[in-house]
């Protein structure tokens, strides 16, 4: 549960490295919380229809602006998520860069579902506390790509 919270401890920090599971826990976090508002933006909506052309009422505004503004907060830690999870996988951090083209978002997901590289890298430690592989694990992994 607490990985699920860790990009919110690492605002900002676009350095080192962040595993599958704290990627996708905070993904989740997300989803619930785009659910939570999608259902309170419903409820307030059925309890207070509006005709065409009339003023949507204070609960309503006051439900969307705290969804913007809850996207908006939440905004930089999952970029600096998405960049240490490039970084994971030993890639640069400006293909996050991709995911601006339309329809290449699937090379996002691609990367983020990509295992990390095993031990430290050029962006810093295995989150996962994983050493170097030994040279019997590098060749067992060499000959099952053969």
């Amino acid at each position: 549960m607490s990985l699920m919270f860790k990009p919110l401890r690492r605002y900002a920090d676009f350095q080192g490295r962040a595993c599958r599971t704290e990627f996708w826990l905070f993904q989740l976090f997300i989803m619930i919380l785009a659910m939570a508002f999608l259902a309170v933006l419903a409820t307030v909506t059925i309890m207070n229809p509006t005709e065409k052309g009339e003023v949507p009422s204070v609960a309503f505004t006051v439900a969307v602006l705290a969804a913007v503004v809850t996207y908006l907060a939440l905004f930089i830690p999952r970029l600096a998520l998405i960049v240490r999870r490039l970084h994971d996988s030993d890639n640069s951090g400006f293909w996050v860069l991709v995911s601006l083209i339309p329809g290449a978002g699937v090379v996002m997901l691609v990367f983020s579902l990509l295992p990390g590289t095993i031990g430290p890298n050029g962006h810093g430690p295995d989150p996962r506390g994983r050493g170097a592989p030994t040279t019997r694990q590098a060749t067992m992994t060499l000959d099952s790509v053969a």
